[in-house]
């Protein structure tokens, strides 16, 4: 029974969630699809639909710069992505629909994080136009540990009203040692106008992942029409105050 609780959820990390004046001004994009407080196992993932970002209102295509690799012996992805506009990135993901035979049902989750060029610090709270998507209230980088990230989730550009947001922190070394299963993965519910908060208590990546019913069935890969669930995720990193 265990596996069927483990959440899923697709990773979007950066190198740096801030690119200063100075730094390299390439960021190394992490993509895989996996359980990231258990620190895996990772799931097969075929192309993405879509990759980009969006950067001073413009959307830029970055299908062709996806590598492959292998983690768990399945397919993920990296990416070198050179930054040239001052502003904010944001970075987006549109995966194939997964099957999960343990819930039966496809999985899509549109996944986003935003990474700030230069400190202009202008643009992160766009949003792309994903079919599910967490708009930030919060600036979603330079947050120390104990800072609290709120967000509207919405749905076809509406607020959804108590949709539940499943929080991930990315355990990647496996350092954290959950002392049971309730606190794999915490759940949280929004208001009536959309909203949540969380406050993160260590330092690191967390995901957030806000959960809702597909209107139509999709075709599972035995040919069956079977329940959709789509996620709109977004990444924010949390640094320790020195």
């Amino acid at each position: 029974f265990a596996a069927t609780a483990q959440a899923h959820f697709l990773l979007l990390i950066p190198s740096s969630d801030v690119v200063s004046p100075g730094d390299p001004r390439t960021v190394e994009m992490e993509i895989a699809f996996t359980h990231p407080m258990e620190a895996g196992p990772a799931m097969e993932m075929d192309v993405p639909r879509r990759f980009g970002f969006v950067v001073a209102g413009r959307k830029h295509d970055l299908l062709p710069t996806l590598r492959p690799r292998k983690i768990d012996g399945h397919t993920a992805y990296t990416a070198s992505v050179p930054l040239a506009t001052p502003g904010d990135h944001v970075f987006y993901i549109e995966p194939e629909p997964y099957w999960e035979p343990s819930e039966g049902k496809m999985i899509v989750h549109y996944t986003k994080v935003v990474v700030d060029f230069m400190g202009r610090e202008e643009g992160w709270d766009r949003m792309v136009g994903l079919p599910v998507e967490i708009e930030p209230l919060v600036r979603p980088y330079g947050l120390w540990t104990g800072n609290t990230f709120r967000g509207i989730v919405k749905r076809g550009g509406r607020p959804v009203p108590f949709a539940e947001i499943e929080v991930e922190y990315h355990n990647h070394d496996g350092r954290v040692k959950p002392p049971n299963d309730a606190f794999i993965t915490q759940v949280i519910k929004a208001d009536s106008a959309g909203v949540f908060a969380y406050t993160m208590p260590k330092a690191g990546w967390w995901g957030f992942a806000a959960l809702v019913d597909g209107d139509e069935k999709m075709k599972n890969p035995d040919g069956r029409l079977v329940d959709v669930e789509l996620g709109g995720l977004i990444w924010v990193k949390t640094v320790d105050m020195q």
